[in-house]
């Protein structure tokens, strides 16, 4: 008989320690256990910082002056009416639009006749000017009632006479 110990053995893996064997699953485990972990705290951090925040919500509403209560109580209305002012703004606008729309004919007619007003009236007061410089217009003109000079007042002495 031949000793199986020396011939034809093959060498086997060194034994594992019992703690550092491998269970289906652990990984899977240890995997949950720290996600469960890492909730637990991302929880707890919440809930302080909702404490924290409920803290500083119920001191603003301690020191909240009634006034400002009333504001806030207001303030759905108040926005309402503003949305409805800028509604009535817009629709003011169109409309204003479509006037100046309407009389920009008009506009372009006056832009073409001020400048032949503007000359004519100086035309006017040239010829005014010119007449004036000619002998007796102004004796005309008071007989007329239109001179430029009223003749003085009588006095009282010749009233009397």
């Amino acid at each position: 008989m031949t000793n199986p110990k020396k011939r034809g053995r093959t060498p086997q893996p060194p034994p594992v320690p019992p703690q550092a064997r491998r269970v289906p699953g652990a990984d899977l485990l240890s995997a949950a256990q720290a996600a469960v972990g890492a909730a637990q705290s991302a929880a707890g951090q919440a809930i302080d910082a909702a404490q924290q925040t409920a803290g500083y919500a119920f001191d603003a509403a301690v020191r909240l002056p009634p006034a400002s209560a009333q504001l806030a109580a207001q303030l759905p209305d108040l926005v309402e009416n503003l949305s409805i002012a800028v509604d009535r703004l817009n629709s003011t606008i169109d409309r204003l639009d479509r006037t100046l729309a309407l009389a920009d004919p008009v506009f372009a007619t006056y832009d073409r006749l001020l400048p032949r007003l503007e000359a004519m009236i100086s035309l006017g007061e040239d010829l005014f000017g010119a007449l004036a410089k000619l002998p007796g217009v102004g004796l005309i003109g008071r007989f007329t009632g239109r001179g430029g000079e009223e003749p003085p007042p009588e006095s009282e002495k010749r009233r009397r006479r």
